[in-house]
Formats: C-alpha cells, sequence, structure tokens
C-alpha cells in the first residue's frame, strides 16, 4: 500500500542502454496485457445484466478499474524515470495523489470482497438483504472517502509548508522528494499500521469462518475458501511495500552491483502481479465470468475469421 515503493523502483541508476530497453519493454508489454484483460473484463461486465446487478461483480469490477489506474500511472512513472527523468512538482503531485489512492484502494477492496464472500457462505439467508447494490456503491464510496482521508494532508501539508516556487521547480517524482515533511512520514507509519491490522484482522476472521463451514463439504463453502486464500495472497503482495525501504536498504548493502536488478524484479512482484492475479480469480476461476469471457472473444473470433 506504500506508493513511495512504486517510485523508488523508479530510481534512476546506471543501467546500460539495452538494459534499460530490456526491463522498459518488459513493464510496457506487462502493462498492456493487463489492462487489454481488464478492459475484457469491463467490457463483459456492462454487457450482461447478471454482473452490473451482483454486489460481487460490482466490488471485483471496482477493483479492476483501480488496478488500470495504478498500473497505468505506475508504468508512467517508471517510463518517465528512464526518460524524461525530472517532472514539474505539481504533476508529480497529480500522479502521485493517484498512485496513493490507487495503491491504498485495493487491499480495501479485497477486504469487502473477503467479507461478502463471508456473508454469502456463513449467513446466507440474510445475504440479499445485507448486500444490496445501493449498500455494494456506498461501500465503494467509503473506500474511496478512507483512502482520501489519509492521504489528502499530505498534499494540504506540503502546500502549507513549502514555498510556492517548490511547486514550479522539477524533481524526480518520488513520493518522498513531494511529500518530504517529516510529520507525514510519521502519518504514513501511523496509518500503514491501522490499515495492517484492519485488512489482516478481516482476512484471517473471514477465512477461518468460511474454512469452519466448509468442513459441512459445501462446494461453495469450498470455493469461497480458495477465494479468500488468494484475496489473502493479494493483499500480501500489497502490504509487501510496507517493510520495502528495509528490504530495499538491506538488499542494496548485500548485492550493491546487482542492486537495479533486484529492485527490478521487487517491483514486478510488488506492483504489477497482484493486478495480474484478479483476472484469473473471477475472469478464470469464476464459471459465470468465464462463460461470458468465452462466448466474448468466440464471436470476436469468429467475426475475425469471417471479414477475412
Amino acid at each position: 500500500m506504500n506508493a513511495s515503493f512504486t517510485n523508488v523502483t523508479a530510481v534512476r541508476y546506471q543501467d546500460s542502454f539495452s538494459k534499460a530497453l530490456t526491463k522498459n519493454m518488459i513493464v510496457i508489454v506487462l502493462g498492456i496485457s493487463i489492462n487489454y484483460v481488464n478492459i475484457s473484463l469491463i467490457h463483459t461486465f456492462c454487457k450482461h445484466q447478471i454482473f452490473y446487478t451482483n454486489p460481487r461483480y460490482i466490488l471485483f469490477i471496482h477493483m479492476v478499474v483501480n488496478d488500470m489506474i495504478q498500473v497505468t500511472v505506475c508504468i508512467t512513472l517508471f517510463i518517465i524515470s528512464y526518460t524524461i527523468y525530472r517532472l514539474n512538482v505539481s504533476v508529480c503531485c497529480i500522479l502521485m495523489l493517484l498512485t496513493v489512492l490507487s495503491t491504498e484502494n485495493t487491499p480495501l477492496n479485497l477486504t469487502c470482497m473477503a467479507v461478502e464472500c463471508y456473508i454469502a457462505v456463513c449467513i446466507p439467508l440474510r445475504y440479499c438483504q445485507i448486500c444490496t447494490i445501493k449498500r455494494t456503491l456506498m461501500l465503494i464510496g467509503l473506500i474511496w472517502a478512507t483512502t482520501l482521508l489519509f492521504v489528502l494532508p499530505d498534499l494540504f501539508i506540503t502546500v502549507a509548508t513549502e514555498p510556492l516556487d517548490f511547486f514550479h521547480s522539477k524533481l524526480f517524482c518520488m513520493r518522498e522528494t513531494v511529500f518530504r515533511n517529516p510529520i507525514l512520514i510519521k502519518k504514513r507509519d501511523i496509518t500503514y499500521l491501522v490499515f495492517l491490522f484492519i485488512v489482516w484482522f478481516t482476512i484471517f476472521y473471514t477465512y477461518f469462518k468460511i474454512l469452519f463451514t466448509a468442513k459441512t463439504a459445501s462446494k461453495d463453502a469450498k470455493k469461497a475458501r480458495n477465494t479468500i486464500i488468494l484475496h489473502g495472497f493479494q493483499v500480501l503482495l500489497c502490504m509487501t511495500t510496507y517493510a520495502s525501504p528495509l528490504f530495499l536498504s538491506f538488499l542494496q548493502q548485500l548485492f550493491p552491483k546487482d542492486f537495479t536488478d533486484f529492485l527490478f524484479a521487487y517491483y514486478i512482484t510488488v506492483q504489477v502481479l497482484p493486478r495480474a492475479i484478479s483476472p484469473i480469480i473471477y475472469g478464470v476461476r469464476d464459471n459465470t465470468f468465464r462463460k461470458y469471457l468465452k462466448r466474448y472473444f468466440f464471436v470476436k473470433s469468429e467475426h475475425n475469421k469471417s471479414a477475412m
């Protein structure tokens, strides 16, 4: 959830031209691939009423849109770090806010999806009463309001404490270089601890509740349990960014010559991989979504063949 890692990974070290080109091509290809799949999911969602009238799929598609924003901004920052290098502070502030908001939204959205699974399996008779479309949309609004509540103070404190010339200057776009007030670092640490406790407590609680229910050999309960495990894995990858400054400093001391390669691998694992898991959970594992996705791609394929 710490967007500072997103930008730390993009720090301009002395990579050779071929290595820098390779890294940028890998990032671009992965980003385009993930966004292409996500666009297909959004298209399928919008075309069929069965999805946009179901709270589960509404939460999922919100995460897909959020992931698209996160992937696009992060890849843009990565490419900028090797090309333009220095950005206007005002532009950087906007990119940072988008990055932090979309990054911190993900664990909260996964937490809400875990709770939805818990309600569907453990208290199914009240599911329709608790999980309504209106409440789901309100929950999405609450996710954004929560992250805004924690992120906007960074901007307000920076505007209040930095001179006007600072916002007209250019610098390497990182969270630490833009929101550099020491108070903000302490605020972030407290915020991360709060998020960490709430998210993991919810994940563990819902998992063990569903695990107990799954002992009844219910097929839906077992599927929900496996889904919670995948959500937990996603959250684990997202929240690895909490320990990124300490971990990356440790790697830099151990492997000073190969640090950029470890940095790049860490970036792919923590920032890109979690966004590639979402389509697998609901685009491949979910029978309903898979059926409509197959129909969409099949029709598209047949249309292309007939056009030829």
